[in-house]
């Protein structure tokens, strides 16, 4: 199960003994604070804790106290500016608190993130559940011909079977050894520090990640795009919902001008203006590379020729 009953227990108890404060609080993520959401087979997120809100956002910005005479239109509207101008210290003004149930490997990839404060499980203290990430069937894909890092159609039939099969059976025999090698009920056995290294990288692993909003949106723009890894994916996308309840200006702002935006170079704006002067522009004409050709044609949405 994603939540130990513990856990639950404790989530539950918080939840029943609210506490009153002075500080600043955001409606919309008060209620997400503590919940679970699960992720992936056996994965979760829950907010632990978080400080700042879209005003605190605009109060760095201005270097005020208070709300100040300012409307909230005019908070909107100067989150745009800051986003749209790429302005980041007001939104490290924000920060928030995550507990993370994760496969081993898709950590491997979230760590690379190096700008949060992160404390994770550790199994050189503790025995590690019996948990491994198995995919579903529509995610398991062959490697892509097309990108060294990337995935291709879906396995079918007797080959998705099979591969399915050796993920279980691999999973289940390294946890079987993990168990007979550990020093349990003062018998001499391997140390847990060492026992760890024969489990596979399907196995969860839990944090801490605290970071501040600017290297979340980061984060996001990253995990959350159609080109990432599935898996890393769907818990960025879970954060997306949690964090547009959070900050719902600087959320609107950035799902506009970081995931539906793009960043153009000299050259391709040179091409779009002589593009609405009506001249034709190829790649040829343009000075950019074929890579670069293609990126720049799948930011206007140009349609490939049939």
């Amino acid at each position: 199960m994603p939540l130990s009953p513990e856990q639950q227990a404790e989530i539950d108890e918080l939840r029943a003994t609210p506490q009153p404060t002075l500080r600043a609080v955001s409606p919309g993520m008060e209620q997400h604070l503590y919940k679970a959401y699960d992720v992936l087979d056996h994965g979760f997120i829950r907010v632990i804790d978080y400080m700042g809100d879209d005003a605190a956002i605009t109060q760095a910005a201005r270097v005020s106290y208070g709300k100040g005479t300012k409307s909230v239109s005019n908070d909107e509207g100067l989150i745009r500016y800051l986003m749209r101008h790429w302005h980041s210290t007001p939104f490290e003004m924000c920060e928030i608190k995550l507990h993370v149930k994760l496969p081993v490997f898709v950590a491997r990839q979230w760590i690379r993130h190096r700008t949060a404060n992160v404390n994770e499980y550790s199994a050189r203290y503790s025995i590690l559940d019996r948990e491994f990430y198995i995919p579903a069937p529509d995610h398991l894909a062959a490697q892509s011909t097309v990108n060294n890092q990337g995935r291709g159609a879906a396995l079918q039939g007797e080959e998705a079977a099979r591969v399915l099969e050796i993920l279980k059976t691999d999973s289940t025999r390294a946890y079987d050894n993990y168990e007979a090698m550990i020093s349990q009920d003062d018998q001499q056995g391997l140390a847990r520090e060492l026992a760890r290294m024969n489990l596979p990288a399907n196995i969860y692993t839990q944090w801490y990640w605290k970071v501040d909003l600017h290297n979340l949106f980061h984060f996001l723009r990253l995990r959350a795009d159609a080109h990432a890894q599935y898996e890393i994916r769907v818990y960025a996308d879970a954060i997306c919902e949690v964090v547009k309840d959070w900050v719902p200006f600087a959320y609107a702002a950035f799902e506009d001008y970081r995931m539906g935006g793009a960043n153009l170079s000299a050259k391709a704006i040179d091409c779009v203006k002589r593009m609405l002067a009506g001249e034709e522009v190829t790649q040829e004409s343009s000075g950019m590379s074929k890579g670069e050709w293609r990126e720049f044609e799948g930011a206007l949405g140009t349609p490939k020729p049939v």
